[in-house]
């Protein structure tokens, strides 16, 4: 990778730790410990604060709000299902 201003060569040591990029794999893997009922819930909590590196954390909070974003959803079709099922039953 090369500096945009310099163009001198950039190395993976020479980018702070809390910068470096995650792999595709460190992606993959992170969203299937995420999947994970009990233990993964708590770790995306944990992972939205906690790392240092801000890729990561960023990962976590996005993961965090499509979770929220897809129980609010299930959440509405339950209730308008079960309300359904209640008015067709009398």
């Amino acid at each position: 990778m090369k500096c945009p201003n310099c163009g001198t060569e950039i190395s993976k040591e020479m980018i702070p730790e809390e910068y470096r990029p995650l792999s595709m794999w460190a992606y993959f893997g992170y969203e299937l410990l995420f999947l994970l009922p009990g233990i993964g819930t708590i770790l995306l909590i944990v992972m939205c604060f906690a790392p240092a590196n801000k890729n990561l954390k960023n990962f976590a909070r996005s993961y965090f709000c499509y979770a929220i974003i897809v129980l609010i959803i299930v959440g509405i079709i339950l209730a308008a299902t079960g309300a359904l099922a209640f008015l067709g039953s009398r």
